[in-house]
């Protein structure tokens, strides 16, 4: 089943079990009332598994031949493709098929198969959205997450990023102090998050590269959509994530900051606190609590839209840093600069230049996952380099050399030798006559 059937499932499972009214249903799940209605009876039927497509691993019966479509995509590569200026939109491209080559089909499937070939990438252009935003109705419908520098410490320790993530509906805030404002930092302040209330519906953040970035030429022109190492992890928890395109759109926890830096800092001043292990605890055990108390108020609508709880052993495999690394022909691959000895067992065979995954946890621990079952490694020693010594030149023996006392350079201009020949005066035979002699 696709993660949108799991996640009905879940959903018609807190339906019957009365956590659930079938309205707030279909609004999670983006459905009208009608199909909710669909799909409960359905759920209550059969099952789980009535919420599957009855077409999942079957092609499609109205999917065109494979042979017709290799034939419009050559042309549309033949004809139509080029630069970003010179190549035509997949709409124009359905009309000259149709006009010139006499095929005719839909454009919007001619879109779909030019961004699967990398002919076509999308290019939206957003215009300026200064509209003003309403809270939302429920409680974890959407959660604001930014980072906040300041000098929280004021001097008796390090200056630090306190990582800040506040409910649109109910101002209800989390926070953690660190260093920088990283993935791991955004990890933390999240699994704490998800161990008091649940997995949020979407992330509201910043154009940050730690959240969201966007995507590269190669990737437009394959059309892929760029993906962080958090996004990553959000996406295996179901969590959307929306970028902010200016401060005022994700104003409410840009405002929490302006009150923890007026209040947490005179706070922490009084209890003398001076380390990121210190604060965050101060954070837990007294400081949230007062301010939840006193900030916080009730969502519009009684449903919690958070999903479930998730234990440590399950956050474990996801919240985790994933690289694909090439491996050599000696079952060798390089990471951040160390060479790994890959341990393929049975296999006496090279790896044909395929692809290992490394993946990365907090604490440093890493494990490398080869088709999809963890290999064994060892670290090897950087090969060393010979360093060749720079060769002195050879010094130069300076050979003087004097001109003879006879040399031309010695003697005077008038003994010297004309370059040029002299000129030789001709005298014209002109008005002359000459008699012979009888």
């Amino acid at each position: 089943m696709s993660s949108r059937e799991l996640e009905r499932v879940e959903v018609m499972g807190r339906v019957a079990s009365g956590d659930l009214k079938l309205t707030s249903a279909a609004i999670m799940l983006e459905l009208s009332y009608r199909q909710a209605k669909r799909l409960w009876r359905r759920y209550r039927q059969v099952g789980s598994q009535g919420l599957k497509h009855g077409n999942a691993g079957r092609p499609s019966n109205r999917s065109k031949p494979a042979k017709f479509r290799r034939r419009v995509l050559n042309l549309i590569q033949k004809k139509y493709s080029g630069s970003e200026e010179e190549r035509f939109g997949p709409t124009l491209a359905a009309e000259h098929l149709a006009a010139e080559d006499g095929i005719v089909m839909d454009h919007d499937s001619l879109r779909r198969w030019m961004l699967e070939e990398g002919l076509w990438s999308r290019q939206r252009k957003r215009q300026r959205h200064c509209q003003r935003r309403e809270r939302k109705s429920h409680f974890g419908e959407l959660v604001q997450l930014d980072g906040s520098f300041h000098d929280w410490l004021e001097g008796r320790g390090p200056g630090g990023c306190l990582m800040d993530m506040v409910d649109d509906a109910t101002s209800m805030t989390q926070a953690r102090l660190g260093k920088e404002e990283t993935i791991w930092a955004a990890v933390e302040v999240l699994r704490v998050w998800i161990g008091k209330y649940g997995v949020p519906r979407s992330l509201y953040t910043d154009w940050k590269n730690v959240y969201k970035r966007k995507a590269t030429q190669a990737e437009q022109l394959r059309g892929e959509v760029a993906v962080t190492q958090f996004g990553r992890m959000c996406q295996k928890l179901g969590i959307r994530i929306i970028a902010a395109s200016s401060p005022q759109a994700k104003g409410r926890v840009e405002r929490n900051h302006g009150i923890h830096q007026d209040r947490l800092i005179k706070k922490l001043r009084r209890k003398g606190i001076g380390s990121y292990e210190a604060a965050n605890q101060y954070l837990e055990k007294e400081y949230l609590l007062q301010h939840n108390r006193r900030f916080a108020r009730p969502a519009a609508k009684p449903e919690d839209y958070h999903g479930r709880k998730w234990r440590a052993r399950e956050l474990h495999p996801i919240f985790r840093l994933e690289t694909e690394r090439r491996i050599a022909n000696d079952w060798v691959i390089q990471h951040k600069g160390h060479y790994l000895q890959l341990h393929p067992g049975q296999q006496s065979y090279g790896p044909t230049q395929r692809k290992a995954l490394v993946c990365e946890w907090q604490d440093g621990t890493m494990k490398v996952y080869y088709r999809g079952e963890r290999i064994g490694f060892t670290e090897l020693k950087e090969p060393t380099r010979r360093v060749s010594l720079p060769v002195p030149p050879a010094p130069r023996v300076r050979v003087v050399r004097r001109p003879k006392k006879d040399h031309p350079w010695r003697q005077g201009w008038q003994n010297m030798k004309p370059w040029f020949p002299k000129p030789t005066i001709a005298v014209p035979l002109i008005g002359i006559r000459t008699y012979a002699s009888p």
